[in-house]
């Protein structure tokens, strides 16, 4: 069984920053983040596949948050610029065999989720 660790989630105001971090027990071809906001759906945030050759993000967050790997390619980070009110949500890194594309970034092919972590934003 994979293993994700996610965590960096936290409280900061409108305008702030927070970086998200990922460690998996093993790696997965497509790694990123979902999340959930507060009454609303799981939605997609972003994915990185392929040793960066593919990667994926939501219209809501494109020149906001940039999502890279580490070094090793069990470890991913999604760093978050800018923070919006409507950022927050229940954060959950995810790992999937499948492409990291916005048809294929969908839990139909998560196989390993994190515990989550809440990223909460003031306005």
């Amino acid at each position: 069984q994979v293993r994700l660790m996610d965590s960096g989630g936290g409280s900061v105001q409108d305008g702030g920053s927070l970086r998200l971090t990922c460690v998996a027990s093993a790696s997965r071809y497509s790694m990123g983040w979902f999340r959930q906001p507060p009454g609303k759906p799981r939605e997609a945030v972003a994915c990185v596949a392929g040793r960066g050759g593919e990667g994926y993000y939501a219209d809501s967050v494109k020149g906001r948050f940039t999502i890279s790997q580490g070094d090793a390619e069990n470890t991913v980070y999604l760093q978050m610029n800018d923070l919006k009110p409507e950022d927050t949500a229940f954060y959950l890194c995810a790992g999937s065999q499948g492409y990291c594309s916005e048809e294929h970034w969908t839990g139909r092919f998560v196989d390993s989720w994190g515990q989550g972590t809440q990223v909460t934003v003031s306005s």
